[in-house]
C-alpha cells in the first residue's frame, strides 16, 4: 500500500523512488547468489559424494571418527574404527573420503639435529 502512494504522488520534493526501487529488488537476487546457491551446491557436492562411498574407503564422520568401510546395508555401513571392532553408522554421517595418497610420512631427526640438542644440554 506504501508502494502504490509513493508512486500516485506527484509530490518531486522526495525525489524519485526508482533507486529505492531498484536497490529492494537486488537484495533477494545478492541473497540467491551469496547464500542459497552456495549452499545448495555444497549440498548436491555432499550428496554425491555420499553416493559414491564404497567398502574399502577411509573415511571420517561428522562427528570425527576415522575408519574403513566393511559392509554397506541400504543406507547404513559398517565402519571398522579398529581392529576387530566395528560400529554402524548412517550413510548421512559420513562428512568425507580420506585422501590415503597424500599421507606424509613422519620426520625423523636426524644426525645434526641430534648434535644441536647435545650442544644444548652441555651448555645448559
Amino acid at each position: 500500500m506504501h508502494f502504490l502512494s509513493i508512486l500516485a504522488s506527484g509530490d518531486d520534493s522526495s525525489g524519485s523512488p526508482l533507486p529505492s526501487l531498484i536497490l529492494l529488488a537486488l537484495i533477494p537476487l545478492a541473497l540467491y547468489f551469496f547464500m542459497i546457491r552456495p549452499q545448495r551446491r555444497r549440498v548436491r557436492d555432499q550428496q554425491a559424494l555420499q553416493r559414491s562411498i564404497g567398502v574399502g574407503d577411509e573415511v571420517v564422520t561428522t562427528s570425527g571418527i576415522f575408519g574403513f568401510i566393511t559392509g554397506e546395508e541400504g543406507d547404513k555401513f559398517w565402519l571398522e574404527i579398529d581392529d576387530d571392532v566395528q560400529i554402524r553408522i548412517a550413510r548421512a554421517a559420513i562428512q568425507n573420503k580420506v585422501d590415503t595418497s597424500a599421507a606424509v610420512a613422519p620426520v625423523e631427526p636426524t644426525a645434526t639435529d641430534d648434535d644441536d640438542d647435545a650442544e644444548k644440554s652441555e651448555n645448559s
